[in-house]
């Protein structure tokens, strides 16, 4: 398979470390009887990172792989797909 890369996968690999980095957190807070309220929020932020960073390749991945799937088009044309690419940003 070839290597495939977009510019936003170093921004993507930094949503998902810090993800993991909460995620880690949560772990030794519920290891050291930390709070429900506390671990909730960490919980939260792990949520987060992980949904912003698969936002993010999905609409990366539209925006390049669909595009050179189907090619130029005129703008008259262009309104279903411009229209689809806005609504997953609602994903």
């Amino acid at each position: 398979m070839s290597e495939h890369r977009h510019d936003t996968h170093p921004d993507i690999v930094k949503r998902l470390k810090r993800a993991e980095g909460h995620l880690k957190s949560v772990i030794a807070m519920i290891e050291g009887g930390r709070p429900c309220l506390d671990i909730a929020q960490q919980l939260h932020a792990v949520e987060k990172a992980i949904s912003q960073a698969k936002r993010t390749l999905i609409q990366d991945h539209l925006d390049h792989c669909l595009e050179d799937t189907i090619g130029a088009l005129p703008r008259e044309q262009r309104h279903s797909i411009d229209e689809f690419k806005t609504i997953t940003k609602y994903l």
